[in-house]
């Protein structure tokens, strides 16, 4: 088990198919981001809440995962409210820094948004499996075959790249490369083994594209698939069930007063 192949429980969200998973993220992601409001994007969090329990992911991988959304949302609020747009009653201020009642609903917005907007994105297509994806992209969507296949072929590739790089930094650390201290050992730390890795990826991307070209992955003849992938009922309830989520999460800004359409 790994950050890259975690290990899902059987689930219902997780045997549908991919193209409907990336659907619902952009619908939900699409509605969140026509206003800036505090109100649609907690319902909108409140209600994925519940579909995200279903997604089989075992606790330890969901924070994994989800790891850079959560340290990412209250970053950004902090930032929003501190220097964000002064508007209402001052709550706080220390030279040029100051908080207000806009502010601080602002920066509550944006908070709630970057995690009822990168939250499903990253626990759907992490129950997904690249090959499921790619079928899904080609015979559902009917993107180019070339794209899809090259797509899949350079993800696959990613666990191999981390091995390198952790077999790269023990064999430097056994030569006694880099092993400085300041910010010039921590420099020769990353760069030396970065442009290793850099040359071992285009060398094996080249190898790899020859190979598959060996093998009529370039030919402009039409493909067959091994596995079909097909839109089923449970599928478009899920799709259903992402414009439900986005429908009530503006219905209830709406009602609470407070969307505020950005292209308004």
């Amino acid at each position: 088990m790994s950050l890259l192949t975690p290990t899902i429980r059987p689930s219902v969200v997780a045997r549908l198919n991919p193209v409907a998973k990336l659907a619902v993220a952009l619908i939900v992601s699409c509605a969140l981001l026509l206003s800036i409001d505090w109100v649609s994007a907690g319902v909108a969090l409140l209600l994925e809440a519940g579909l995200l329990l279903w997604c089989g992911l075992s606790a330890r991988q969901f924070w994994l995962r989800t790891a850079p959304v959560w340290i990412a949302a209250p970053m950004a609020a902090i930032t929003t409210v501190l220097y964000g747009e002064d508007s209402g009653a001052l709550l706080w201020q220390f030279g040029f820094i100051s908080v207000t009642e806009g502010s601080a609903q602002l920066g509550l917005a944006i908070g709630l948004r970057v995690l009822a907007i990168g939250l499903p994105g990253i626990v759907l297509l992490a129950t997904t499996d690249p090959t499921d994806l790619a079928d899904g992209l080609a015979q559902v969507l009917r993107l180019p075959a070339r794209f899809v296949l090259g797509g899949l072929a350079g993800l696959r590739l990613v666990g191999m790249f981390i091995e390198d790089w952790h077999s790269l930094t023990l064999a430097r650390r056994a030569r006694g490369v880099g092993d400085g201290g300041g910010p010039r050992g921590a420099a020769r730390r990353f760069f030396g083994p970065a442009f290793s890795l850099l040359v071992i990826s285009v060398r094996r991307g080249s190898k790899l594209a020859t190979a598959m070209e060996a093998r009529g992955f370039g030919s402009d003849e039409p493909r067959t698939w091994a596995r079909p992938s097909r839109v089923r009922a449970a599928d478009a309830v899920l799709v259903g069930i992402g414009f439900a989520i986005a429908g009530i999460a503006i219905g209830v800004a709406v009602w609470a007063e407070t969307w505020s359409f950005i292209l308004a």
